[in-house]
């Protein structure tokens, strides 16, 4: 398994195969693009953006940036058998140039925690799920890619996206989350389970329509509630 090293961020994927022969059965090398995707968008933000909004309006860009480490945080320590809910939803106390080193240390637990196959096939339990790890990282695939959009949007990029890694992360939110109705789905999962105490609002908006011919990006995020014309 290889998760992008992003030692040298200008070269984020230089561990793994080319964009154009990944295979997606293996969703840790899926995964590993969608790490190598963030780490160049990450890379490029400039310390005067830190402050800017972005489109999670809880977040502005230095609190995305802690959020994605927390995600890596916690997709390594679902691969560890830890307990993933033990991290806040929001990394503190990195300075503001140190992202690009903080994410590569997240993604390096991350190649480690996940190295043995068996553990794609381990069931995990998050407060909302109950699934076999590929299923894990195939929903956290999206949750990587979308965040990497949000940062995008903040932060006036453009990146390569991997329609492989697209396409996973596309199928696996569109499994786990209906379209509408999601309000009252996640007040029913508080009310079952210990999501409450995590966050107070809904992580995803209602679904929004797109052009069945639109690009793969723009599907996926209006799925995940963003607009998808905020980019480019």
């Amino acid at each position: 398994m290889n998760i992008n090293d992003t030692t040298n961020p200008a070269h984020p994927s230089t561990s793994l195969d080319a964009p154009d022969s990944l295979d997606p059965s293996d969703p840790r090398r899926v995964f590993g693009e969608a790490v190598g995707t963030a780490a160049t968008a990450i890379a490029a933000v400039r310390s005067d953006q830190l402050g800017l909004p972005t489109p999670c309006d809880e977040y502005d860009v230095r609190a995305m940036l802690g959020h994605l480490v927390t995600v890596l945080d916690r997709v390594a320590a679902l691969g560890e058998g830890a307990d993933p809910m033990a991290f806040p939803l929001v990394a503190t106390g990195i300075a503001d140039d140190r992202w690009s080193d903080r994410w590569h240390v997240g993604s390096r637990a991350v190649q480690q925690a996940w190295a043995d196959p068996a553990t794609l096939e381990q069931v995990m339990t998050l407060p909302w799920a109950q699934q076999p790890g590929a299923r894990m990282l195939a929903m956290y695939t999206n949750e990587v890619t979308v965040h990497t959009w949000d940062l995008a949007v903040a932060t006036g990029q453009l990146p390569v996206w991997n329609d492989a890694v697209l396409a996973v992360g596309f199928a696996a939110i569109q499994a786990a989350m209906p379209a509408g109705g999601r309000r009252a789905r996640f007040e029913e999962m508080v009310r079952t389970s210990s999501l409450g105490r995590l966050i107070s609002q809904p992580p995803y908006g209602e679904a929004l329509d797109v052009q069945e011919d639109a690009p793969l990006i723009d599907r996926l995020v209006a799925w995940n509630g963003r607009d998808p014309q905020l980019l480019g």
